[in-house]
């Protein structure tokens, strides 16, 4: 298995079982609503006030200089506290530039978990005030592994141009986005992340305390959310970032 494979694998690891502790909660549809939960901010929901306080916090200590973490709240972002670190440089200094987390939060909020977190009907799933804290920092944990996911792309993408760099050059300059993403698209590859992810769904999502061995999470959701979601958000991120490469 090559490097990029690997931490790929480590990174699905990450995400199913972050996913798996969100789904032990209700939906809790209020901690994303704007006003539905008092704050100091009215415009502002409860889980994006946490999520924008957790980033302020998580500055300080220099997360946000690493080359493979991305904040949904970018003017929250504040000076370390920690001496910097230098890091290799492997990316482009356009990397920064790209950021799509805030289509990553948007699909996970209004797509993604209601379809995991099926409450309708369950008076015993109901939104539950006191699981919205524990719900909220759940679903920090999911978001920002997905984030790391899917903008490890342009990782991939670096080196994938330095191994065709006259290639994808006469792409870039032509701004020939589609052939830029047929270039970086490998099926093969797509089907064998998917048939992993699945595999590994349902050996950490089943509850073996279970004698029916009733899963944890939707199987079938996790998939569809790399297939229709994780997959082509990385592919777009590459694209973006290879369009961007030679500035």
């Amino acid at each position: 298995m090559s490097l990029t494979a690997r931490i790929r694998s480590r990174l699905e690891d990450t995400i199913i079982w972050a996913l798996i502790e969100r789904v032990q909660f209700p939906l809790n549809e209020s901690i994303y609503k704007p006003g539905a939960i008092p704050l100091p901010e009215a415009s502002i929901s409860f889980m994006d006030w946490y999520l924008r306080e957790q980033e302020k916090l998580q500055s300080r200590i220099r997360r946000y200089d690493s080359p493979d973490e991305y904040p949904f709240f970018p003017d929250a972002v504040e000076e370390p506290i920690l001496e910097r670190l230098s890091y290799p440089p492997i990316l482009h200094p356009c990397s920064r530039a790209v950021n799509i987390n805030f289509k990553i939060k948007e699909f996970y909020t209004n797509k993604f978990l209601p379809a995991v977190c099926p409450d309708f009907g369950r008076p015993d799933r109901g939104a539950q005030a006191e699981n919205y804290g524990s719900a909220a920092t759940c679903d920090i944990a999911s978001l920002q592994a997905l984030s790391r996911r899917i903008h490890f792309g342009m990782f991939v993408a670096e080196s994938k141009f330095q191994a065709e760099e006259d290639k994808f050059t006469a792409m870039i300059r032509a701004g020939d986005r589609e052939a830029i993403g047929n270039a970086i698209t490998k099926p093969e590859v797509e089907k064998q992340v998917l048939a992993r992810l699945k595999t590994k769904a349902e050996a950490h999502g089943r509850d073996l305390s279970n004698e029916s061995y009733l899963p944890k999470i939707d199987v079938n959701a996790v998939v569809n959310m790399y297939k229709e979601f994780v997959i082509p958000l990385t592919k777009e991120v590459e694209v973006e970032y290879l369009m961007q490469r030679l500035s």
